[in-house]
Parts: structure tokens; sequence; C-alpha cells
């Protein structure tokens, strides 16, 4: 017997029909012979239903009062799906992030969970219980309930499978698995059975809207093998997600994912001098706020210029940072794009294999699609393009890394969101 934790999200547990196909999926890997933890998110769209709800109050909600509220949405769906499990005859209870001992930074609507308590787990999966844990929240040492922001819910369950040291962990989702891109975009897109934390890792940084990026960190830092599943297809083991030294590596180019949320800023004219660039990128980071691709060049009057991008949400704050920079080093003008687009491949078969981003290049540069930045890691290369390009470079690069089949992907509704 094992130990098996399973995370459901919005549109799995949407309605009561939806609620009783989540519970015969953790009934039947019960009735496999393992013991069972679920993680599920809250219902449907109930999350930015809060938000709005709260917003009509208050343009700008307290940050506490906002978790506060937020919190709840996964304590409906958590105690529904609990009653359905017992109405099949199964013995269930549920547990918030507070009474599991989920134990989180003291920071509202993004805290990183930083330890969680087993003990409570234990007791009741040796009672024979099956155990139904809100996602997506936590609670402070001094015990302030917080939020765990985008993707939290992924994070619990993989962070839960980490601390009880569980033999794997499945997100249900409203797609078979992890494809090589989105099937919305490329219908007949090859499905991996099997990819490296590395790769998803990298994947969910660039804008694959599968898992997100702090779940698969804290599978790969604590080697908890991930199960990415269909809700609707319980039968269809989906992608397995693990360690690249496990793996056999076939194809150079894994995925491709392209992010629309990224924008541009060029900052003109700034002194040739060392430090320059640690002021911009040293302000930019005292508020938290992430830089993407970074392009330096030197012009002809001995200058500097510096483009990068950010992400839209962290925008404002952005243009307010650059322009107190620019005032202060007395540098030239900036200038903004919002017409852009993150195209990326990514695979552990890069590594070693010349000739890849050529092949990338040339691919863009044959259906007419303008590059404009280019940043690379071991395993990615990423190319910024103008927005309404970005499914077109999608499909040209699935074309030339061989990542369609004969078959279309099945998706049901719509993809999830983190």
């Amino acid at each position: 017997m094992g130990i098996i934790v399973q995370k459901f999200g919005g549109t799995s547990v949407a309605d009561v029909n939806k609620i009783h196909n989540v519970a015969k999926a953790v009934i039947k890997e019960k009735d496999n012979g393992n013991d069972v933890i679920v993680v599920v998110s809250a219902m449907g769209h109930t999350t930015d239903y809060l938000i709005k709800l709260a917003k009509e109050v208050t343009q700008k909600p307290d940050s506490r009062e906002l978790d506060m509220l937020l919190s709840t949405g996964e304590q409906v769906s958590i105690a529904l799906l609990t009653m359905a499990i017992q109405s099949y005859g199964y013995k269930a209870l549920s547990m918030n992030g507070q009474q599991v001992g989920i134990i989180t930074e003291c920071i509202h609507s993004k805290a990183r969970i930083v330890d969680i308590k087993t003990d409570k787990l234990k007791k009741h999966l040796n009672e024979g219980n099956i155990i139904v844990v809100a996602g997506f929240q936590g609670v402070t040492p001094d015990g302030e309930i917080t939020t765990l922001g985008r993707g939290g819910s992924d994070t619990s369950a993989v962070a839960i499978a980490a601390a009880i040291k569980a033999d794997r962990c499945d997100i249900y989702t409203d797609v078979e698995g992890v494809y090589a891109t989105d099937p919305r975009i490329v219908p007949n897109v090859l499905k991996a059975d099997t990819i490296s934390y590395e790769e998803m890792l990298e994947l969910a940084r660039v804008g694959a809207n599968v898992l997100h990026p702090r779940s698969v960190e804290t599978a790969k830092q604590f080697n908890v093998p991930i199960r990415v599943r269909s809700s609707f297809n319980l039968d269809n083991l989906g992608t397995l997600i693990i360690g690249v030294e496990n793996m056999e590596i076939y194809k150079p180019v894994a995925g491709i994912a392209a992010d629309s949320s990224q924008i541009r800023i060029l900052i003109s004219n700034l002194p040739d001098i060392p430090g320059t660039a640690a002021q911009v990128f040293g302000a930019l980071a005292n508020k938290n706020i992430s830089v993407d691709m970074i392009i330096q060049s030197l012009a002809s009057n001995g200058t500097n210029s510096i483009a990068f991008t950010v992400d839209e949400n962290d925008f404002d704050y952005s243009v307010q940072i650059v322009n107190d920079i620019k005032n202060k080093l007395n540098a030239g003008e900036i200038s903004i794009d919002k017409n852009i687009a993150k195209v990326s491949i990514v695979g552990a078969g890069m590594v070693d294999r010349p000739g890849i981003a050529a092949d990338m290049f040339k691919a863009l540069a044959e259906n007419d699609i303008n590059i404009k930045m280019i940043s690379t890691s071991e395993i990615k290369i990423s190319c910024l393009v103008e927005k309404e390009n970005a499914n077109k470079a999608i499909k040209a690069l699935c074309k030339t890394f061989g990542l369609e089949s004969n078959v279309e992907a099945v998706v049901k509704g719509d993809l999830p969101n983190l």
C-alpha cells in the first residue's frame, strides 16, 4: 500500500455531477489499495467571482481581508467532495490549510510554503480516511490565513506529497496529459508519455498552462513523481513527470509555448559606465519585479540602451521605477512595446545538439516572422515576436521539430487556469 496525492482543479469540481465524478476517481484510487489525500481548488470560477465582489466593495481591498475571503472558496468544495465520497460508503474528512498545518511566509496573496505538519494527516490516514484538503491556502506561524497565489493548489498538492513522502502526485486537468504545445492551436500535437522536471519547469515558465512553475520546482527538489491526467478519462495514464536522469531522450524539442503577457521596455542613452545595469535591475528587484529577456547594446555616442521584458501585471510599477532611473541617470527616452509574445522551444535533448537554434530561426524566417529579441538557456530558446504571429510561429515550429501526430488531442472545456 502506498500514498497517492490527487489534485483536482476548479473546472473538475464546477458542479454536483462533476464533484461525484471526482469522488469516483478518488474511490478508484482507494480501491487500488492506496491511502489517498485529495487537494481541491474552489468550484469553477469562484475565486474570480470573490475577487470581483471584493472590488465592488473597494477598488483596493486589504490583502489580509482578501485572503480571508478567497480562502472560503476551497472550503466549500472540500466539504461537498467529502460528502460525495461519504455517500458511497467510504470514510472521508475535509481539512483546511490551518487544520492540516500548512505553514507559510507572513505574506498575503502570494505566500510560499515553509513547512507542512504531517501528524494529523498520518493519524487520519491510519484510521482509514480519505483526506480532502483545501488547496491554495495556508497559515502563518502566528495564525494568519494566507493564500499561495497563482498555481497555489498545484503547489499545495506537490508540497503535501513531498512532506508525507507520497509515492506520486496526480494532477487532474481538462486535458489528457502534457502536450508539446496548446492543442487548441495545433489539434494533432503529440502528447508526451514522460517529460522531465527540467523540461516541464521551463515550459511552465514560458507560458504552458498545465502546471505552475512553483509546483514543478517543489517536485524536482523533493523528487516527487507527478502524473498529469484527465478528470474525464480515468483510464488514461496521461503524462509522467520525472527526473531527466530516468528518461530516454529521443527528440531534441519536447514542447513549444507562447506567452502573450510580456511587455518590452527600452531605456535609451544610459551612461556607459560600470553599475548602470545594476541600478536598473536592482531597483526592479527591490520591488519583487522579475525581469525576463534582457538585451544591452552600445550606441555610437558612448551610451547604452537596455531592453527587457516584464509581466503585464508588473508593468505599472516597472514604468514608475524606470522613470525614476531615467531621471536619476539623465537617460534618454523610454519606449514601450505591448504588441509582443515570447515563443519558446524547450527540450532536454537540445544539450550538445548543434543546429537547433538555426532550425528555429529558419522556420520563423520562412513564415515571415520577425524576431525582436532572443534569449537562451541550456534547454530553452525563446524569441520575441509580434503578438499576432505567435500562433503561426507555434504551428511552424511544431512542423519543424516533428511534434505533430495523426491523432487530434482530447480537450474537454477550457484548458486549466492556474
